[in-house]
């Protein structure tokens, strides 16, 4: 599973990052973020030298959720120098179509 974030730490591990950061903004009760969780576990080792993949639970962290506008899961929000560039909701993407999305910001 990737590296959790939560409000405390949001700001080092996300903000502050030297690369692309998607945050999977998931929720324990969520079936369609557990069947992301296969997907985004493989990227984060494909892609560990691209992109770095980390997950927020939505339910513990309230003020990112907020600051974010995140109001359905799973969402995913890449950011890149600090701030949100582009984001999906819902789990309709494949491992590909991901690949080729993460793709453009680590350029």
């Amino acid at each position: 599973m990737g590296t959790r974030v939560n409000d405390q730490n949001f700001e080092a591990e996300v903000l502050n990052s030297s690369k692309p950061v998607l945050v999977d903004f998931w929720a324990e009760w969520c079936p369609p973020c557990k069947a992301m969780d296969p997907i985004l576990d493989d990227l984060t080792t494909e892609l560990a030298a691209k992109v770095k993949i980390v997950k927020l639970d939505v339910d513990a962290n309230p003020s990112t959720v907020v600051k974010y506008n995140v109001r359905a899961m799973p969402t995913l929000i890449v950011f890149k120098d600090g701030e949100p560039v582009d984001f999906k909701v819902g789990a309709g993407q494949s491992r590909v179509q991901l690949i080729k999305w993460l793709d453009q910001f680590a350029a």
